[in-house]
């Protein structure tokens, strides 16, 4: 392979005996001479040097080894064919009807996060998988133990360990105002969702679900007064995002009209939160000076919750979804807002028989999450997972409400551990880790072919650019915490 060099001026700034020692380890897969990145041979990253990068780059306790491996894994992952990019353009094109059939999976990894994206790189690449979404929530953020950047990195890396290559769908899903939050100080939440908005697209998260469902107000009269709060406030961070997102980037951006788990969502509301978002965002435009380009997509409520509903027992009640709801948003998305379609959240749960049902109804978008962890839980070793609910706990208890059986307890409460074993998870013995690859491969797989992204690897090449965001050097990666007074709100 050719080799490929990037300027990396800062990269002289990091040359103690630490960062030194990482660069040694990796002197056969990747060099950095004079301030500049050099691929040496795609072959040994892949099949030594990744290994070595992303543990540094997640778990290295000195932040100049930290950000020189997720620097390089990033010049790396260009070297190869791996960048960050967004949904935005093939979205807008199935809004015009020149792509359809398919239904996009957004997968949340929330643990065992390399491991885990292998896997799903690995059956993608063997299926030709090019239009998929990883992605994480604000709240998982937190309870996972996972910032922006060491979340694109380890995504990054698991990408070029398998040997799959394409645009980078990432995304921040469920940028969402807390509503509790809010009501206590509106402009502490809103300040810190914007925080976090920055620092992901800083990162490369350049697909942001703003989430601000939260605020509808069923007591009020009329559906414009209903959504007025959502979509006045999602136009706001709409806005926020166009602002900050890099040159020669259009973040694909999600709304949503429906909180998951209320009552299904209608072609009234619908509308009621699209002409109000459209007309806020056309006067925020105005007053900005700045053309702002709208949404991509809209999130709606089908009849799932999140996680599903857990049973006496610990399992999972089934759900009776509504895809003629799907299917009637989504068409009215299309025809009427040149968006791809509708989003159904909560969907991991539900029968396998349902998954082929979102293509036929053109649903654009499903987002994936709890049956991950699920296995997760299933395919550890009985110890570690023991350790796991035990911490559960000792120190959630709060989360266990009346009535609640111990199994209902643990299944609701226990993704709250991931970030506490995040290393134990991360470094389990390589034949646990290969048993957990398998399993965790054998479902994405299945998704795949359910939601008939299968061989789209060509035409998402065709029709999203990516990116040519290039950052100096590893000193480039760290935010600063800095007051930022662009704002547009009243």
């Amino acid at each position: 392979m050719a080799t490929v060099t990037t300027p990396a001026d800062d990269l002289a700034l990091l040359s103690g005996a630490p960062v030194q020692a990482l660069l040694n380890d990796l002197r056969d897969s990747v060099r950095v001479v004079d301030g500049a990145f050099e691929l040496v041979s795609a072959d040994a990253l892949r099949e030594r040097g990744i290994d070595r990068l992303v543990h540094a780059a997640v778990f290295d306790t000195d932040a100049d080894v930290r950000d020189t491996a997720r620097w390089v894994i990033g010049e790396a992952g260009r070297a190869v064919g791996v960048a960050p990019a967004s949904i935005h353009d093939l979205y807008l094109a199935r809004g015009r009807g020149e792509v359809h059939g398919f239904t996009v999976p957004a997968m949340n990894v929330r643990a065992a996060a390399y491991d885990t994206a292998r896997a799903l790189f690995s059956a993608a690449r063997e299926l030709k998988v090019g239009a998929m979404i990883l992605e994480i929530a604000r709240s998982e953020i937190g309870y996972t133990d996972q910032r922006p950047g060491e979340y694109v990195a380890a995504m990054t890396a698991a990408a070029i360990r398998e040997g799959w290559s394409g645009p980078l769908f990432i995304q921040g899903d469920h940028f969402q105002v807390n509503a509790k939050k809010f009501k206590a100080d509106p402009q502490a939440e809103v300040r810190a969702v914007k925080d976090l908005i920055k620092e992901a697209l800083h990162a490369g998260f350049y697909n942001i679900d703003v989430d601000t469902s939260t605020l509808v107000d069923l007591s009020r009269e009329g559906l414009d007064a209903q959504q007025a709060t959502n979509y006045h406030l999602s136009a706001e961070l709409t806005a926020y995002v166009r602002h900050y997102q890099p040159e020669g980037v259009t973040v694909s951006i999600g709304g949503e009209i429906g909180e998951v788990g209320t009552e299904n969502s209608t072609p009234e509301e619908l509308r009621a939160y699209m002409d109000g978002f459209n007309r806020e965002l056309a006067r925020l435009s105005e007053k900005a000076g700045e053309r702002f380009e709208g949404l991509s997509k809209i999130s709606v409520q089908s009849g799932t919750t999140h996680g599903g509903v857990v049973l006496a027992d610990g399992s999972i009640q089934e759900v009776a979804i509504d895809f003629e709801t799907l299917r009637t948003l989504s068409k009215i998305a299309r025809d009427e807002y040149g968006m791809s379609g509708a989003v159904q959240h909560g969907a991991s749960t539900l029968p396998q028989s349902a998954f082929g049902r979102f293509p036929d109804v053109e649903t654009a978008e499903i987002h994936l999450a709890t049956n991950f962890q699920n296995l997760l839980y299933d395919n550890i070793p009985a110890g570690l997972r023991e350790r796991m609910y035990e911490h559960t706990r000792q120190s959630f208890p709060e989360e266990r409400k009346p009535g609640d059986t111990e199994e209902q307890f643990i299944y609701k409460a226990r993704k709250k551990a991931i970030g506490a074993f995040k290393r134990d998870l991360w470094e389990l013995p390589e034949a646990d880790r290969e048993t957990l690859r398998g399993v965790l491969k054998e479902t994405f797989a299945f998704l795949f072919r359910q939601l008939r992204v299968t061989d789209t690897e060509e035409m998402v090449k065709r029709i999203v650019k990516v990116p040519d965001v290039r950052r100096a050097g590893p000193t480039a990666l760290r935010m600063k915490a800095a007051a930022d007074d662009w704002d547009l709100s009243d």
